[in-house]
């Protein structure tokens, strides 16, 4: 029987939107039985070498040094500050919604250090990092992170760090296919534990069967099957679609936590969200939308 064309596409684009939106609700889950550091340590540990023995099985070869390096660098950034301030500042009780619309802002900053690179940007996607600043604000100014700033900034910092890491790995030397992905979560995992020793996080109590099966999802679904159907999607689609769960994620977060968790959102949280999604909207599309004008250029020996 032939497989459709349409079906592993469509595979893909629900694992990103539907999995990777569900996460921050599942970490809430595991973070009633775990030590935040040590729960997203565990997770990326555990995916990483899962997904590594499966390579090395079919045959795969570790890469140079150098490039193992420049993935795990990128795993620090991205997996270990980004997920890791997520994992701790919803452990301190910032709703798992709020936690997603704060990463929304992740396509904003890419852009900003994308410049920085000599990446040219158009006006039109710094209107779009205009909007996003307002959201940001509006989200902090009352509601669920009013107080709670630590948690705020936390997310705020693992954001600028996974977009940080985003537009500077993709400017290096790293492994092909999943072995740089598994090699990101292992030095993930390895650093988050460290961290959580150093910094005296004991697990004083067996996690509960949800708080292991919340590890479970987040290391197999979460991390393993997503990033598989990104590393899809980025090679077999346009970049504004395999980009498309910036802005689905939160919807699918927010939906998840005041459905199934009690969470709640303020009419300043909600415009907040809708803020941030346009914003993310115009960055990520704004150059299918609206294309710029093609630049025409005399030929040569054209007089003059």
């Amino acid at each position: 029987m032939r497989i459709p064309r349409w079906l592993p596409l469509a595979g893909a684009l629900f694992a990103l939107y539907i999995i990777w939106g569900s996460t921050y609700f599942v970490i809430r889950l595991g973070v009633e039985s775990w030590p935040p550091l040590t729960m997203a340590g565990v997770r990326f540990l555990c995916a990483g070498l899962l997904l590594l023995s499966v390579l090395l099985a079919r045959g795969h070869r570790l890469p140079p040094l150098r490039e193992m390096r420049n993935a795990a660098l990128v795993g620090l950034l991205l997996l270990a500050m980004g997920n890791g301030t997520v994992t701790v500042a919803e452990h301190q009780n910032v709703p798992s919604g709020i936690a997603a619309v704060m990463v929304a802002t992740v396509p904003l900053f890419t852009l900003c250090f994308s410049r920085l690179f000599g990446i040219p940007t158009r006006a039109l996607e710094w209107l779009g990092i205009g909007i996003g600043l307002v959201g940001i604000i509006l989200l902090n100014s009352g509601g669920n992170l009013s107080g709670n700033r630590w948690g705020a900034l936390m997310i705020l910092v693992g954001s600028l760090s996974w977009a940080f890491g985003s537009v500077w790995g993709s400017r290096i030397a790293l492994p092909s296919g999943l072995m740089a992905g598994a090699i990101e979560m292992l030095a993930a995992g390895v650093a988050l534990l460290l961290v959580a020793f150093v910094s005296g996080e004991r697990v004083t109590e067996p996690p509960t069967l949800q708080g292991i099966l919340a590890v479970g999802y987040l290391a197999l679904f979460g991390s393993i099957i997503a990033i598989s159907a990104y590393m899809f999607l980025i090679r077999n689609v346009a970049p504004a679609i395999a980009t498309s769960y910036a802005y689905v994620n939160p919807v699918v977060a927010v939906l998840l936590g005041t459905g199934f968790a009690g969470e709640s959102l303020s009419g300043v949280e909600w415009l907040a969200l809708a803020v941030i999604l346009l914003a993310v909207l115009l960055v990520t599309l704004g150059k299918y939308l609206f294309p710029a004008p093609p630049v025409v250029k005399p030929c040569e020996g054209e007089s003059r």
